[in-house]
């Protein structure tokens, strides 16, 4: 690290927390208010203060030396949601502004003492313009690095070029902020920034290690890192006002169509494309619309009109509130119209197919389907996504046509389709679509922890998943179902996965009973068995009737379960 810190203005708005407070949940900043963290003050308004409130105090402690203070749980949500505004009046001044935390924010001074009028017009100006736009008192501090520039803005001081190590040397240890540094260098003898900047380099880190070479170089004024200014949003959203409410089709048509090209061309102004697009509408009434649109492709202009089009005549063309599947119709005209992009990406972020854009047939199709969202809603048109899991019901995500296909769990690679040689052997008449054989006893598969590391062979991703293929038809509701042995008596799997006798009968609900011509199992699940109340051991198998039908059966709780049909 080498180099001189950059000159740096950084604006600091005393008692964050305290304002946030009252600029959000509108509780007075002039009363005596306390913001609590675990039970502690990590800040307090200036009354409270007075009432001799301070920071570290314990709530009880706190409350004992001013009995009307009120307390605030700590937001730093809250925090930064009420900073934005602030740190938006300042970028309207000045360019190239970081956050350093809710409260504080810096920019390199070069630029604005420039052309300001030198870095006490730029303070001067920034601290006005806060205070007229967001009606928040700052203060402003200006040194050499970030550290210095946040110490000098607590007295509102302006520390000449060069200055920072004598400004910085009179000031205790605790500036730093580092509570345990601190407490081990006061017991060490070090009390100002100062002595400690005088230790030796090489000592520092030796005693205090790579932390303390950090707070060693800050309280040397050697702080130089450079600014990780943030870009300001741009406002890329477009609305349409209407004198007339919009209560047909056409209209809303032609409405669309002339938004849907003002959002493109400001898209395309910051080299941008819209994923994901929010239609909202309000009604004369009053009455809000929203709904949104996802796309697995750059929507372009024709498709954001279409889009837009079609959600106008899903909200216009809706039912009257007598039933039906479509959704009540707005008791008044639209009024105004807005377009989100709330999903964009740069214009080359996403990559063409192999031969070029997708074909004529694939578009029809997503518009076709896109349009029957607009008028039944994005839930009414799905896909399935494929992923990770142990019982088929679990390897796949039904999807919303146009949303991101990611799988709910991580998809293991393929097991080996045939089963274990010692869970199965050759059955008697079982086709090839199930294995047959006989069920064995054998240990039972935990899930959901890591398994400790020793000699053993890793853990499967998914163990207890049932191998391919894959069934055709998963019921969304397991059938109750019974399994007999060739004598009639039940079949049973006891705690140690020994089956009582070789499944011969199956019996669905109350159908009549089919042969078992071959079976193969079990595959046994212990699932999250840590967590008693959500625990779950089940067994599954896999069985071939004789008319040909192929099947997987669960047992649980001695439950026997039909879950899902093989082609």
């Amino acid at each position: 690290m080498s180099g001189a810190p950059a000159r740096t203005l950084l604006l600091w708005c005393p008692d964050w927390p305290v304002l946030a407070a009252e600029i959000v949940d509108g509780v007075p900043a002039t009363d005596p208010v306390a913001v609590l963290h675990a039970n502690r003050v990590v800040a307090c308004s200036e009354r409270a203060r007075a009432e001799g409130v301070r920071r570290g105090l314990r709530r009880r402690e706190a409350q004992g030396r001013c009995p009307q203070l009120t307390v605030v749980d700590h937001d730093p949500a809250r925090d930064a949601r009420a900073f934005e505004p602030v740190v938006a009046a300042v970028e309207e001044v000045v360019a190239g502004v970081e956050v350093i935390r809710p409260g504080a924010c810096a920019l390199a001074a070069r630029g604005p003492s420039r052309y300001l009028g030198g870095e006490e017009a730029a303070a001067e100006r920034i601290v006005e313009h806060v205070a007229q736009t967001c009606a928040v008192e700052s203060q402003v501090g200006i040194a050499d690095g970030v550290f210095a520039a946040g110490l000098a803005a607590r007295d509102g001081r302006i520390v000449p070029p060069g200055g920072t190590p004598e400004f910085l040397a009179g000031l205790p240890v605790e500036a730093l902020g580092r509570p345990t540094l601190t407490d081990l260098l006061r017991r060490l003898g070090v009390r100002t920034l100062g002595d400690f900047a005088a230790l030796p380099p090489g000592d520092v880190l030796a005693r205090f290690g790579f932390d303390g070479t950090l707070a060693h170089r800050l309280a040397a004024g050697r702080d130089h890192r450079p600014l990780a200014v943030r870009q300001p949003p741009a406002d890329l959203t477009v609305t349409a006002d209407h004198d007339e409410p919009i209560d047909r089709v056409d209209a809303a048509a032609f409405a669309a169509r002339t938004l849907a090209e003002q959002l493109h061309e400001r898209l395309a102004a910051h080299g941008l494309a819209c994923t994901r697009l929010g239609i909202e509408a309000v009604t004369a009434h009053g009455q809000e619309l929203h709904r949104v649109w996802r796309h697995d492709g750059l929507l372009t202009a024709a498709a954001i009109a279409d889009r837009v089009r079609w959600q106008l005549d899903g909200w216009l063309s809706g039912s009257n509130g007598r039933g039906g599947a479509r959704p009540a119709r707005p008791t008044a005209g639209i009024i105004r119209l807005r377009l989100v992009p709330d999903g964009v990406l740069a214009q080359a972020g996403l990559q063409p197919g192999l031969w070029g854009e997708t074909g004529e047939e694939r578009e029809r199709a997503h518009r076709a389907l896109s349009r029957v969202q607009g008028i039944l809603g994005p839930e009414a048109v799905v896909t399935a996504v494929l992923g990770g899991g142990r019982s088929p019901a679990d390897q796949v995500r039904l999807v919303p046509w146009g949303d991101e296909r990611l799988p709910t769990r991580p998809g293991p690679p393929p097991l080996p389709a045939a089963a274990p040689a010692s869970a199965a052997e050759p059955g008697s008449a079982a086709g090839p679509t199930v294995p047959t054989g006989r069920a064995t006893a054998g240990a039972v598969v935990r899930t959901g922890r890591p398994a400790r590391s020793g000699a053993a062979a890793p853990v499967p991703p998914w163990p207890g998943r049932i191998p391919p293929p894959a069934p055709a038809v998963v019921l969304p509701t397991p059938l109750l179902a019974a399994v007999h042995d060739a004598t009639g008596e039940p079949v049973v799997v006891s705690a140690r996965l020994a089956i009582s006798a070789a499944p011969a009968r199956l019996t669905v609900g109350a159908g009549r009973p089919a042969e078992i011509v071959g079976w193969a199992g079990p595959w046994p699940v212990d699932e999250r068995w840590w967590a008693p109340a959500e625990a779950r051991r089940r067994a599954r198998f896999q069985v071939c009737l004789a008319d040909g039908a192929a099947l997987l059966l669960a047992v649980e709780s001695g439950q026997w379960l039909v879950e899902a049909i093989y082609d």
